[in-house]
């Protein structure tokens, strides 16, 4: 056989290839039959014949599967051919009730079509109706607007842009018609600027002719009232009429914006004096200004304005070259700066930033100037100036009542900015800092080691240094008046006096008045007033060292910080009493009493030893208090507890009360002395102090003992036990406990076997009316 030839090693070695053959993929084969041809001689040829034994082998395991699943195969084959007679007839029916269907279907089609056409117009209908709806405002607004403009209501058309702007518009954005309105916007803003600028104009212009006018009504009205200005409380009073809002009707024609018919009405009854409001229609300015800075345009406005006044300005300080020849002529000229004055205070006034302060103190400086040339050059022909002194000081009067308003707000936000609480010094150089601003001397404190605490708050030190900034600047206007050392040092005393009198002592009031100011703070006003009068002098010694005038000369002015401080502290002490009986009050108002009780607890009421434990730590803040008021506040407070609890007695809502309940009283009233002898305020002689609850005592001590007999005995007796006790309170609470309803008293128990008791109670009862109305009788 030819098996037989091969070499040991053959046979396994193409087994070996014919399952590589087989299990890998066909990128492999060609390495694999290489190695074929590679090996031993002849062995392609031994390679082939075991590869068509296994070919065979494949094909017999074909066969034998073939055979094996041959006849399912047939009853398959069978089933499909009985199958398919069955499949033509439903295809034929299938067929049939498709064409049923199809034909039944076109009128649903046809319905179907028609209802989609009427949804599609319901919908493009309803989303017509809610763009109208959304566009309609829109219309509205841009329609009201030109009614605005047609009607000259340019301030109301602004607002009405800016809804249009900022409300409307970014709704129906979308649409041209919203896109032309939005390009002609800007024009109307224009349109309205260049209108309101003209009618600016012709007000300037009008203000130039009558400025004359309006200065010599001024001057009227200065020489009635006995001042130059008017106030700005009796300002807020004048009847500005139109000048106060703003005027969005402008009139069409306003080429004598001006007191053109307040002159003719002047001219027929001169003995009417006019003011200047009724004078002037100021509604040109406040509608342009409003007008500018609606549409932010605002500085060039104002720039506008202060520089045709700049010009105006200088041309009513012209002189004529025949001015000085008459009298007539220098009151024209200086009638017309007055009015050009009178009008700029009224528009700095009333308008936020048109007109500044400094801008006006610009033009009034250049107006002295003028007019200081003009006295000089004209001084010769004998026209007294002595008047223009008399107004320097009038002014000076006026500034000095400006700096006391400037200074009250100054003095409110130290007190708003204060702690009140004793300054902490952590180190010597803030000890130093402090007193080279506030004059402190304390050898005690100095000794101390540090940390320490000055014991005024930090308002002290800035309140001094503020005064000291007032003298300052009231010195610095009195020093251009060309007046004597020994004036000036009266006038400067005079202001100091006029802040601390009035401006401070308003400022410490209203203070003291303000809810969250408590018992602490109070305490610490007390303390800071004392420091704050005590630096008065050496406020003297400041106004005297920069006027260089002894204090020891005979008409020296005296600084009156005493009574200022004084009154102060007053009122805070006041404030400190009524605070405190208030926060007692507070206590009492939780006491829960049980008034038909049967036993006391045996320990006092949480609420009464609540509010003795808040008035021991009170009254240990009150040792920093002179110890005078620290007694008053303890003795008003004694007292009052000791009225709020036979109050609370004898009210009138409580209508019966049992003897437990009145034990438990007593224990309360018990604690209430203790703390009064506890000397919680030192410096009290004796048991002055517990005589603050000696009515309690004696009546509690009447109705604990129940000694009737010697009370009624010894009453009118100034020896008398229970002396303190009134007849008409004893009956009172006597009657709250004596049993009129025959249940739920204290004598229930004693019925039968405590009768004569009961008898006894009635007859003290009847013995009190009877001695109640026999006072009542003699009364």
């Amino acid at each position: 056989m030819a098996e037989s030839g091969e070499g040991p090693g053959t046979v396994p070695e193409h087994e070996r290839i014919l399952q590589e053959i087989q299990s890998t993929d066909t990128a492999c084969v060609g390495p694999t039959l290489r190695s074929v041809y590679d090996d031993q001689p002849n062995a392609h040829k031994k390679f082939m014949e075991k590869l068509d034994a296994c070919i065979r082998n494949h094909d017999k395991e074909i066969e034998k599967m073939c055979n094996f699943h041959h006849q399912g195969f047939v009853d398959a084959i069978t089933e499909l051919l009985k199958v398919r007679t069955d499949a033509e007839k439903l295809k034929v029916q299938v067929t049939d009730t498709n064409r049923r269907f199809q034909d039944a279907g076109k009128e649903v089609i046809v319905q179907t079509e028609d209802i989609i056409r009427c949804r599609i117009q319901q919908r493009n209908i309803t989303t017509v109706v809610e763009k109208l709806q959304l566009c309609l405002p829109v219309l509205e607004m841009y329609s009201k607007l030109k009614e605005q403009m047609s009607t000259k209501r340019y301030y109301s058309a602004l607002k009405t842009m800016e809804q249009l702007e900022n409300v409307y518009f970014p709704r129906v954005s979308q649409y041209r018609f919203c896109q032309l309105m939005i390009e002609n916007l800007p024009k109307l803003r224009e349109d309205i600027k260049e209108i309101s600028m003209s009618d600016l104009k012709d007000f300037l212009e009008s203000i130039r002719k009558h400025s004359d006018k309006i200065g010599e009504t001024a001057m009227k009205q200065a020489q009635q009232q006995k001042i130059f200005t008017v106030t700005p409380q009796k300002q807020n009073n004048l009847k500005f009429g139109k000048t106060m809002y703003i005027n969005d009707r402008i009139p069409e024609e306003r080429n004598e914006i001006v007191l053109k018919h307040a002159f003719e009405e002047e001219d027929e009854n001169e003995e009417e004096v006019l003011t200047v409001q009724d004078l002037v229609d100021f509604s040109p300015v406040y509608q342009c200004l409003h007008i500018y800075s609606v549409l932010g345009d605002e500085e060039t406005f104002e720039n506008y304005y202060r520089k045709q006044r700049k010009k105006q300005a200088r041309l009513v300080l012209q002189t004529q070259s025949n001015m000085h020849e008459t009298v007539d002529g220098y009151r024209r000229y200086f009638t017309q700066i007055v009015g050009f004055f009178v009008v700029e205070d009224h528009i700095l006034h009333v308008t936020q930033g048109l007109v500044t302060r400094a801008y006006t103190d610009e033009l009034w400086n250049m107006a002295l100037s003028k007019i200081i040339a003009v006295l000089r050059a004209h001084s010769g022909y004998g026209f007294p100036v002595n008047r223009l002194f008399d107004l320097l000081f009038e002014i000076r009067d006026q500034y000095n009542e400006t700096l006391l308003k400037k200074w009250a707000g100054v003095f409110r936000d130290i007190f708003e900015e204060d702690n009140y609480s004793p300054i902490p010094i952590v180190s010597e150089e803030e000890y130093r800092a402090i007193i080279s601003k506030f004059p402190f001397q304390d050898p005690d404190l100095e000794k101390q080691p540090f940390p320490k605490k000055l014991p005024m708050s930090q308002s002290v030190p800035h309140i001094y240094i503020q005064v000291k900034e007032f003298i300052y600047a009231s010195l610095k206007f009195s020093e251009s008046l060309h007046r004597s050392s020994t004036e000036i040092d009266d006038m400067l005393r005079k202001s100091t006096n006029l802040l601390l009198t009035r401006t401070l002592s308003s400022c410490l009031l209203n203070l003291i008045k303000k809810p969250h100011i408590g018992l602490t703070e109070l305490v610490q006003i007390i303390i800071n007033t004392t420091h704050l009068e005590q630096a008065c002098k050496y406020l003297e010694d400041f106004i005297t060292n920069i006027t260089n005038i002894s204090q020891e000369t005979v008409h020296t002015t005296r600084l009156y910080g005493l009574s200022t401080f004084k009154d102060a502290r007053h009122a805070a002490e006041g404030e400190i009493y009524t605070k405190l009986n208030q926060k007692i009050d507070e206590f009492v108002q939780l006491a829960d009493y049980d008034w038909t009780m049967s036993e006391p607890d045996g320990r006092a009421s949480g609420y009464l030893m609540d509010l003795i434990n808040f008035l021991r730590s009170i009254f240990q803040v009150f040792t920093h208090l002179p110890g005078k008021v620290a007694q008053t506040a303890c003795m008003s407070a004694c007292q009052h507890l000791s009225t709020s609890l036979m109050q609370m007695l004898l009210d009138s809502e409580l209508k019966q009360i049992s003897m437990g309940a009145v034990q438990q009283f007593n224990l309360d009233v018990i604690q209430c002395e203790l703390f009064a002898s506890s000397e919680p305020v030192p410096g009290f002689q004796g048991d002055t102090l517990q005589l603050a609850f000696i009515d309690l005592r004696q009546l509690l001590d009447l109705f604990m003992v129940w000694d009737w007999s010697t009370y009624l005995a010894d009453y009118g007796q100034p020896a008398s036990k229970y002396l303190r006790v009134n007849p008409n309170t004893a009956l009172t609470l006597l009657e709250k406990m004596k049993d009129t309803s025959k249940k739920n008293n204290i004598f229930a128990q004693f019925r039968k076997n405590d009768r004569d008791k009961q008898k006894l109670i009635e007859t003290v009862v009847k013995q009190l009316r009877s001695l109640v109305n026999g006072m009542s009788q003699h009364t």
